[in-house]
This record gives structure tokens, sequence and C-alpha cells, in this order.
């Protein structure tokens, strides 16, 4: 007989503080059936990576070579991997989706990801966590469910993984524990790079080395571009450009944008660029972007390297000479600040913040000299970028700018993105403490011909896709010695750490900030920066560092105005304490634990009374009940969840309601009241539903499925039990069901 009624017999009525009321057993199962879950994600697998042009010669080798190993390692049940290696913009990744669109493709049927490193590399390291996460999405894992550590994305990528046979593409690979983490469970690895990574060959790596287009096959690729073209003065450009794929078309595209001309002006301008003007800065630029040297050297062998790849990067650069001279000066411009932007991508609302004029003109016609490419990002605005060859390139060109022009350009950059970030900021998470008056900009003058972003949904995604510019942001604000810019950045961007989990970036960009807090001489900036370097590393699971960081700046509150910055610093601490309690195994070390957090959160609690700030009120009485139910004082929390619950609901705090409940319920197991922890329970589910509170909906059915265990519940057990396998597949966290045979 189930003990979740009153008496076992008869409709039963569990009611608990608030407004939620649940019937009887039977009629709990079929409310908890009824709960409405967000649809699965579309079942397409993901189909990413640069798409195959249509013009494409030679390299039948190559692909013979790519068919091959991927038709072996496929017919493995181990992962494989291959290698393709050679100098920047050879053709790697032109090679690779010709060859996905030929024969890869129907060997990996569940999916394509696909990833370029360097918008993730940051003094030479690489954020995996972020790759991760970027593939777990694709995967169709709802953000909410998204791990914040590398450890967890990768255990949740296997897992998620495991029964699927994927293609992963990895461009600008340079070490080996950068592929070996991106590998599939089963499936294949493409990985491009400049240089043979010796780790990975011992691993069993395959390698295919792409080298540039000889005199016969250079000549077809220009004849196929440009019909009329003679085929001596053909090979002629062909030799001049060493060969490269990307120079080729650069300077093919530079002709077919002036009719007037010939292929005999290309040969006339290329050979009085390469023999006359050249400047040996920029060809020491481009060897570097080439694959000479750099941070790949340290685990590369010489698939690409030596004389004839400086011949490679001075014929590069000379073609990119002769097409930057001829376009217009408006052209110019863009091009000048693709070199100065201290990030990867640039959308025409950034370009145009910075003082370019006929934008949209401009990315034209850099797009059609094969200068700038398109990001892939259909869900988001356009995002443009320079080949990697073609941005160092930029970068030396935008060297001869007078250096106030070049800090002036820099500026504006920095500007725009402290003022995007804290309109994002206000959508997120509302009207939360923050030092940082209101941007002086509005929103829509940022956004040229629409908004960046509208509600909070649309702002965080606008945060995630421009991540790595604002880090960026954070970094050149650093070096200039901006430090006001550099700590705005820093708090505004606590919305997608936090919500994101880019715990990294948090610690990152929060030491850059502390720093800019001690240069202004600035204590209450500097607390609220070790703050959010503390609770970053509390999530990653540092808890020594995470009270370094408290005790310096607990140290600086004598100093700050407003007491929420005790607060913080006080709730942290609570944090720590109830960690390190949960890792001990002694309950009277838990329950020493639990009256240390407690007094801290009741510190932080009084410091948002004082101000009055009612969020603040309702998150740290949440705390507070939290500590006592450590401490197994479950009346005493029941109380003040009650508190809490009122001020939420008087003050509209909503999202704190599940929370409130699923502790409520808690508290009501302590005291072995298991129906009215089950009504609780029933209350977070409901409120987190309707919030689409995922995470939390998962706890509460987790919850409420072991209360029924304990109550002998079976309808409501198997209820909770198919319910929370309906939402870990609509959240991606389970393949989706065989259809019948």
């Amino acid at each position: 007989m189930s003990s979740l009624g009153t008496d076992g017999g008869g409709a039963t009525y569990n009611s608990v503080s608030g407004d939620a009321v649940v019937v009887g057993p039977l009629l709990m199962a079929q409310h908890i059936e009824g709960i409405q879950l967000p649809p699965a994600a579309p079942a397409a697998p993901p189909c990413q990576g640069p798409p195959p042009t249509r013009v494409f010669v030679n390299r039948t080798e190559e692909l013979a070579g790519l068919r091959d190993a991927a038709l072996a390692l496929a017919a493995d049940p181990e992962p494989g991997v291959v290698m393709v290696v050679g100098v920047g913009g050879v053709g790697k990744t032109q090679l690779v989706a010709q060859a996905v669109r030929r024969e890869l493709a129907q060997l990996f049927p569940d999916g394509r990801l696909y990833v370029d490193l360097e918008d993730h590399r940051r003094d030479g390291a690489v954020d995996l966590a972020a790759v991760l996460g970027g593939f777990l999405r694709a995967l169709g894992v709802h953000k909410d469910y998204v791990p914040g550590r590398l450890a967890e994305r990768t255990a949740l990528f296997r897992s998620v993984a495991a029964p699927l046979r994927l293609l992963v593409k990895v461009d600008n690979v340079q070490h080996a524990p950068e592929a070996r983490a991106l590998v599939p469970p089963q499936g294949l690895l493409v990985v491009t790079g400049r240089r043979a990574l010796p780790s990975l060959l011992m691993d069993g790596a395959v390698l295919i080395d792409v080298a540039p287009l000889d005199d016969r096959a250079g000549t077809e690729l220009v004849r196929r571009w440009y019909a009329d073209a003679d085929e001596g003065t053909a090979t002629d450009v062909v030799r001049l450009c060493a060969g490269h794929p990307l120079a080729l078309r650069a300077a093919v595209e530079w002709l077919a944008a002036r009719p007037q001309l010939t292929l005999d002006d290309v040969v006339r301008d290329l050979t009085a660029g390469r023999y006359g003007t050249g400047d040996d800065g920029a060809r020491e630029a481009m060897g570097v972007a080439m694959g000479a040297s750099g941070g790949a050297a340290q685990d590369g062998v010489g698939a690409s390297g030596g004389p004839a790849q400086d011949g490679v990067g001075e014929a590069v650069d000379a073609v990119l000479d002769a097409v930057v001279a001829e376009v217009s000066d408006d052209t110019r411009h863009l091009y000048d600040l693709f070199g100065v932007l201290p990030g990867t991508t640039a959308t025409a609302d950034l370009l145009r913040a910075v003082g370019a004029t006929r934008v949209d003109a401009g990315l034209g016609e850099l797009l059609s000299s094969r200068l700038a490419v398109l990001v892939e990002s259909a869900d988001r605005p356009q995002r443009y970028r320079l080949h990697d060859v073609v941005r160092a390139h930029a970068r030396q060109c935008a060297r001869a700018l007078p250096e106030e022009r070049r800090r002036s350009l820099l500026r504006l950059v920095v500007d725009f993105y402290a003022d995007a970030a804290a309109h994002g900021d206000a959508l997120v998470l509302g009207a939360r403490f923050r030092i940082q008056p209101p941007p002086v900009r509005p929103l829509a003058e940022l956004g040229a011909k629409e908004a960046l972003f509208t509600g909070g949904a649309d702002a965080l995604e606008w945060l995630d896709a421009e991540r790595d510019n604002l880090q960026a942001a954070i970094r050149v604000a650093a070096d200039e010695g901006w430090h006001q810019e550099v700590w705005r950045l820093c708090e505004s961007l606590w919305a997608l750490y936090h919500s994101r989990k880019h715990l990294a970036d948090c610690v990152e960009s929060g030491l850059l900030g502390i720093e800019a807090a001690q240069h202004e001489a600035r204590p209450d900036v500097e607390i609220r920066m070790r703050n959010q370097v503390a609770r970053a590393a509390y999530e990653l699971g540092d808890l020594d560092r995470a009270e370094a960081q408290l005790d310096a700046a607990a140290g600086l509150l004598e100093l700050a105005g407003d007491p929420r910055l005790s607060g913080v610093v006080w709730e942290s601490r609570g944090l720590i304490a109830l960690a390190r309690g949960r890792s001990e195994e002694s309950p009277h070390a838990m329950g020493e634990r639990a009256e240390e957090a407690r007094q801290l959160f009741e510190r932080a609690l009084a410091a948002n009374r004082a101000v009055p700030d009612p969020h603040g009120v309702v998150v740290q009485s949440y705390n507070v009940a939290q500590a006592l139910v450590a401490g197994e004082r479950w009346t005493d929390a029941l109380g003040v969840l009650d508190e809490a619950a009122e001020v939420a609901r008087t003050t509209g705090d909503e999202p704190m309601l599940p929370r409130i409940d699923l502790v409520r319920a808690q508290s009501f197991v302590g005291l072995g009241s298991l129906d009215r922890a089950v009504a609780a329970t029933v209350a977070a589910a409901d409120r987190a539903a309707s919030l689409k509170q995922f995470a939390k909906l998962d706890q509460a059915l987790e919850l409420l499925a072991a209360l029924a265990d304990r109550a002998e519940d079976r309808p409501l057990r198997a209820a909770c039990e198919e319910k929370l396998r309906e939402l870990r597949r609509n959240m991606g966290l389970e393949p989706p069901a065989a259809p019948p045979a």
C-alpha cells in the first residue's frame, strides 16, 4: 500500500506551502505523465564543414589515399585518424571537402562535425572544452545539459557519440593532444595541419601530404577559371604563384573583376611585385603563416617547410600585394581593419562601429577577391574572416598604420564590445547587482540595420558567438592600459561564463580584471573580479584556488562601499564550505561544515537585506536553507524557505521557486513526511517545466522517482522514469529509440 496519502484510501490531496496541490498516488502519476516537455531536436545528423567547390583539379593521388584510408578505418570498429599536411592555403580543407562529397559522407552516415582550432587558440593553447561544447550542441545536447569541466564534456561527448559513426574534421591542428581529445568513439577523425605530428603517426594515423600544384594541374585549374587563357601564359601564372591554389584563385579573381585586362597583365604585375618592391617583413610574416616556423615546429617534421616553402610564401605575398593594391579605397580600409582587429572574425556592425564606410560593398569585394570568407553560422549574424594566410598579410600591412591610428581603431573595437556585452548582460541576467553604470550608447545604436539581439536568449547566443572576439578585446584592453574597459567586459561576461560554463575564460579574464582594478585603485572592482575567479575555480573543483581568491577579497571588504560585495564573498565561502563538507566522510565534519556555511550565508543575507536587494535576499535565504538541510535542521529550513518563496512570488522572482521547492522536498524527506516531499517535488517539476528550466526538471523527476520507490508507488515511479527518459532523449543525451521492425 502506498504511504504517500494521509490514510491510504480514497482520493488524497497533499498540499505544501505555496500554491502546489496534487492528488493521490494514481493521479499524481497521471499528472507527471502530462507534464509538457520540449520537442526533440530534429533528427537530421549534423553536416558541418566548408562545402566543396565545383572546380577542382588533380589531387587524384591524395583523394585516393583519403578514400583508401577511410575505407580501411571504416571497416575497423576502433576509431581512426587521417592527417592531411601541407603549407597554409595549399587546399587541405578543400581536399577533405571533396573527399567528403565523393565518398566519405556515405561511410559515416550519422553526421559530420567540423572545427577550425585557430578560432579557439590562445597563446598557443586550444580551449578544448569550448570545442567539445560546440560538438555536443551540434549532436543535439541541450545547452542546459552541457557540463562545465573539460573532463565532463569529454565523457559526455564519448557517451553521446558512442552509437554513432561520425566523421570529425579538424583544421589547423598543431599538437597531438588537440587531435586525440576529438577522436570519436567510432568513426574517423581527419585533421589538417602544416606539419606532420610524429606522435600521431606512432598512434597509427595515416599521413596524406598535399603539395602545391604542378605546372600541368595548375595550368588546367587556371584555364578552368579563365577559358580564354593561353596555355603558356597560364603556366607562367602558375609558376609565379608557385602552384599555390590560394594565390592562383586570388590572382584570377582579381582579373575577373577587371575585364579590360588580360592574363598577360597579371603576369606583368606579379613579376613586378615579386622581384621589385617586396617587403621583407611581410615575407617573413607570410612564411610563419604558411607554416615555416611557429608553435607547430615543436611537434612537427618536415612535411612542409624549407626552401620550397619559402618560395611559396613569397609567391603568395606577391599575389596579395598585387590584389590589395588594386581594390577600392573603402575595401583597402576594411582590409586594414581586419589586420588590426584583435579577434579572428568580424560582423558588418563591428566594422561600421570602427569607422568603415560602404561596408557591404567592401565585404563583397573582399569575398569576390577570395581575401575573406563567410564563417559558417547560419543561425547567427553573418561573420567574416580572412584566411589565416591572408590574415598574416593583413596584419603586416596594418603595421604601416601610424601608431595613434592603430590605437584609436582598437579603442573603437573595445568600446563596441564593452557596450554590447553590457547590454547583453542586462538582458540575460536582468537587474542583478553591477558595479558599472549602464552603457551610454543604446543598443539600437550598435546595430546599423537591426538590433544586435532582442531578448535574453538571443543576447546569450550573440555573446557566445562573439566569445573569442570578446576575450581578445579584453586582452588588447589590458595590453593598452584601458583598465576600466577590462573590468567592465569581465563583469558583463559573467552572464556568458555562468550560463554556458566557459569557466577557463572566466579565470583568464578575471585575473586581468584584478590587475585592472589594482591599477585603478578600485577595491570594489577587485572584490568582484576575485569573486568571479573564485566561483569559476569552485565550479572547476579547485577549492584551494577559490579560497585563496576569497581570502584576498575579504581583506578589501572594509574599503568597499556596497554591502552586497560582502554578500557575494560570504556566499562563495559558504558554497565552498558545503562542498568541502560533502567531500568528507565523517557526519560530524559535515555538520561542522554545514554550520560554517549557514553562518556565512546568514552574513550574505544580512548584507542583501541592508541594501535592500530582493533577489539577493531570496538567493541567500535559499542558501541558508541548503546549509540547514545539510546540518539536518529540517524544520528550521522549512521556515526559511517559506519566507524566501513569499519574497520570490511578491517580487516576480519566479526562476528561484523550483530551487526552493526542491530544497523544501529534501526537508520533508528528512522529517519523514514522504507525502509532503512528493508534493513539493511535483511543484518543482511543474514550475521547472513551465519556466523551461530543464536541468531542474531533470533533478525534480529523479528525486520524485526515488521518493516513489521508497513509498513503493510503482505507477508514480514508472511515470517518472518514463518522463526522465523522454526528457533526456529530447535533450540529446540518449539516442532516439529505433523504429519497430
